[in-house]
């Protein structure tokens, strides 16, 4: 069964940087490859809103218009981990950030075209 672990989140002040890691891991030995992997994040009040992914090739990515510019997603096949680098923060980027895969080669930014789901870390970005 996939899973996926979120880390790297934590307070930051506005204007400052962040990377947070999704950790995929597949026992029956499909590797990072047969995944598109999206980032997403929830804020109180809000709904769950699509942040960032990149496909299964790893040369498709795509980017939130609050966002892009400032985040920039990537990946280590080697070590089954893909990367958001959340630069420029601002407040309002305050979130549960969650990483989700999909078997669909070059998913959207859609919540419902993922199929499996980290438990979330929390980025605060206050002074």
């Amino acid at each position: 069964q996939l899973q996926l672990v979120e880390s790297g989140g934590g307070l930051v002040q506005p204007g400052g940087s962040l990377r947070l890691s999704c950790l995929v891991s597949e026992p029956s030995g499909f590797t990072l490859e047969f995944y598109t992997i999206g980032w997403f994040r929830q804020a109180p009040g809000k709904e769950r809103e699509g942040v960032s992914c990149i496909s299964t090739s790893g040369d498709s990515t795509h980017y939130a218009g609050s966002v892009k510019g400032r985040f920039t997603i990537s990946r280590d096949v080697a070590k089954n981990t893909v990367y958001l680098q959340m630069n420029s923060l601002k407040a309002e980027d305050t979130a549960v950030y969650y990483c989700a895969a999909t078997v669909l080669s070059d998913g959207d930014l859609s919540k419902d075209e993922y199929d499996y789901w980290g438990q979330g870390t929390q980025v605060t970005v206050s002074s």
